[in-house]
């Protein structure tokens, strides 16, 4: 079995292994009990250790997709009887839905990481050190405010980005989400106005509408939300509140200008409205950008990010600055409906920020993000898709295809098994939209590759039918 290890590339080597077995179990399709190679032998035929090897497969059997057998090596796992759905925010029948493999097993538009590249060692490491020197403040709650070690690492991490606050004016929460929950119930009503970016966050605008915030939408241009638009809101309406993704925004994945956010800040002291900037993507930064929340503002703006997109969306583990009369609400409504945040998660997110962990694995996933947003624009251009902007940074693409129709794109996408997040899924009304996000970090993929290719130009019906019935 050739796994075709890359030595110079960024993941390391036992993600390979997973990552190559894996890939050879779906495609081969072998039976449950197919006995794998013996670690010896696959070790000799590429030139690996025999440990990365055991730890690969170690790693699969816990998985559940391996089992050993005393004597055998290893198998091919039974598939568990209980068939587990996973919330996908972007699935076509509508969002936040639950879905399985049924609905397509490339999630080319989704919001996160794929699993091939997560680094487990260093997370799996801060788990036992947390175990193991805080094993009795692991069982109490964690403070009002978050842990205290770890808003003392967010306090370094947002003076590094130049976002000017203090450890009593730092909340940890569940996520970005939970965050955007709290500021809504605390600082709006239902019936009250605020505006929002189009397109934007699905999620967001659900929330809003739950609560009976009507939204009014400022469409979102390459350097942020259209300041024109925006004013002619302004003028008619007195939104409380405007919600921005400032940095490799959702899903266009653009970044603020400097003149766009000075005139933001302009507008919300003149008019008197409050910001929630989210910057839930913003570790991914490699080159020089523009936060509201660094620039002078009066208290205008309030910061919300997390560690979910980056790290783990299972830790749950997100946090917002604001001034010290908000940060006094949002902790007695945090207090009174969850008791507090997960104390054994803070203090693994506040191990990995201290011990510089973090830090580096930023560092490796922005340099593989940037590859794979260079490939990516590459074959569109190719294929003539047409894309919205091409962003500095980020996992996000905004594009469609140069010629094609919605009807063909989806039953190329159906054959394929590409789950896209189409247009729609982006606008509060669901309006429809040929605009597509696309997560570049599933862009390689044979199957995203095909359906380029199959909706670029000049492709007759009977090679769009044979990439379709691959």
């Amino acid at each position: 079995m050739d796994l075709g290890i890359d030595r110079q590339a960024l993941v390391p080597v036992v993600q390979q292994i997973v990552s190559a077995v894996a890939e050879w179990i779906r495609k081969s399709g072998v039976s449950p009990g197919t006995r794998l190679p013996s670690v010896r032998q696959l070790a000799l035929d590429n030139l690996l250790s025999q440990s990365s090897v055991i730890e690969a497969f170690e790693r699969m059997e816990a998985q559940g997709l391996l089992a050993s057998k005393q004597g055998s090596g290893f198998v091919v796992a039974q598939p568990p009887t209980v068939h587990e759905v996973h919330w996908y925010e972007g699935a076509e029948q509508g969002w936040g839905v639950f879905t399985d493999s049924s609905l397509g097993e490339l999630k080319l538009g989704c919001g996160w990481l794929p699993d091939a590249w997560r680094e487990s060692d260093d997370l799996s490491y801060a788990i036992r050190e947390v175990s193991r020197i805080d094993i009795g403040g692991l069982f109490n709650y964690s403070t009002p405010l978050g842990l205290p070690a770890l808003r003392e690492q967010l306090l370094k991490r947002l003076t590094q980005i130049h976002v000017a606050t203090s450890l009593d004016r730092i909340l940890t929460t569940h996520g970005a989400s939970h965050a955007q929950d709290l500021l809504i119930r605390t600082l709006l009503r239902a019936g009250d106005t605020v505006v929002v970016e189009t397109p934007g966050y699905g999620n967001l605008y659900r929330q809003l509408a739950f609560h009976g915030v009507t939204l009014l939408e400022v469409p979102r241009t390459r350097g942020g939300p259209d300041i024109p638009a925006l004013e002619l809101l302004l003028r008619s309406h007195r939104p409380k509140c405007l919600f921005i993704n400032s940095l490799y925004h959702n899903p266009t994945g653009t970044s603020l200008s400097r003149a766009v956010a000075e005139r933001l800040l302009e507008l919300a002291r003149s008019e008197d409205f409050l910001i929630i900037e989210e910057d839930v993507y913003g570790d991914l930064q490699h080159a020089s950008c523009t936060r509201l929340s660094a620039l002078p503002h009066d208290g205008r703006v309030i910061y919300v990010a997390s560690f979910s997109k980056t790290l783990s969306s299972a830790l749950r583990v997100g946090y917002l600055s604001a001034s010290t009369a908000i940060i006094t609400q949002l902790v007695h409504l945090k207090t009174l409906t969850g008791i507090g945040t997960s104390r054994f998660a803070e203090a693994v997110v506040a191990t990995l920020l201290a011990n510089g962990t973090y830090r580096k694995w930023v560092q490796r996933l922005r340099k593989r993000l940037s590859t794979q947003m260079a490939a990516t624009l590459q074959v569109l251009e190719d294929e003539e898709w047409q894309v919205f902007a091409v962003p500095a940074g980020g996992m996000f693409l905004w594009a469609r295809p140069g010629v094609g129709d919605r009807s063909r794109l989806q039953a190329c996408a159906r054959r394929l098994g590409v789950l896209l997040s189409p247009g729609a899924l982006f606008s509060p009304t669901g309006e429809h939209s040929e605009w597509l996000r696309i997560n570049v970090a599933y862009a390689d993929d044979q199957r995203a590759l095909a359906l380029f290719r199959a909706m670029g130009p000049a492709r007759s019906t009977s090679t769009i039918l044979k990439t379709t019935s691959m």
